[in-house]
This record gives C-alpha cells, structure tokens and sequence, in this order.
C-alpha cells in the first residue's frame, strides 16, 4: 500500500523549502501517518485505499488531511514541550499554557476534524422527542 501523500506533495501544498533532515523525517513520518488513518477506517468499518481509489476527489481529501497531520507533528517542539500558547505573571507567579497537540506524538496529531473530513467520524444520535407530538393525549 503507498503513502496518501509524498514529501514532495508536502512541500508543494505548504510552499515551505524544508531541510534535508527535515525531509527525511516527513519521508519516515508519512507511512506511519497513512497507516493510522487507514487503522481508523477500519475501526469503522471502512477501506481508506478502496474510498480513495473509487473517487479522485476523495483521494485529494485523504491527500490533504495527511499533509495537515504531517505538518502538525512537525510544528511540535522536539525541545522540552509542544505549547502554542503561554503566559506567565510575575510577583504573585502565575504560570499557563495550551499545548499544541494534547498528548501530543502522532496519534495525537490525527483530530477528530481530520477524521470528519475523511466520513469516519459521525454524529452518533439526532435529535431525541422528548414529548410525543403525534399522541391524542
């Protein structure tokens, strides 16, 4: 099975020149990436590499949510924590940040938008009567 994207996909989408380190990780980051997003087609019953294949468009769906993951794991810090948001106090210190990816690694990185956008992710219940509208009562 091949990757859903190449790292030059990637560079082509983010128009960013990358480095050779850097490319060498996007090279070893997109298999990985390509094989979560087909394990969480099949938790759902789904075939990630059929749906692409049978629609072009949804191949350039499955295309751009991988470069979105790769791109992500790539923003994170490799020093210390990936934050994206800090503020500090000073006399009576107060500390707080937001991390970029909570719990942050690769599956960390696939949200549940990614998987919105792929249709393996569903509202689960509609809209629950509360009251029988159509009872004589």
């Amino acid at each position: 099975m091949a990757d859903f994207a190449t790292p030059a996909d990637v560079q082509a989408i983010t128009g960013k020149t990358y480095t050779e380190t850097e490319l060498t990780r996007i090279g070893a980051l997109l298999p990985l990436i390509s094989d979560a997003l087909r394990n969480e087609a099949a938790r759902v019953g789904k075939d990630l590499d059929a749906m692409a294949a049978a629609s072009g468009t949804y191949a350039s769906v499955v295309k751009m949510v991988t470069i979105d993951v790769v791109v992500r794991v790539l923003r994170q810090s490799q020093e210390g924590e990936p934050l994206s948001q800090e503020s500090r106090g000073a006399l009576g210190y107060t500390w707080s940040g937001t991390y970029a990816i909570p719990g942050g690694g690769i599956s960390g990185a696939i949200m549940r938008n990614d998987l919105k956008r792929l249709g393996l992710k569903k509202q689960k219940i509609g809209v629950i009567e509360l009251w029988d509208l159509d009872s004589t009562e």
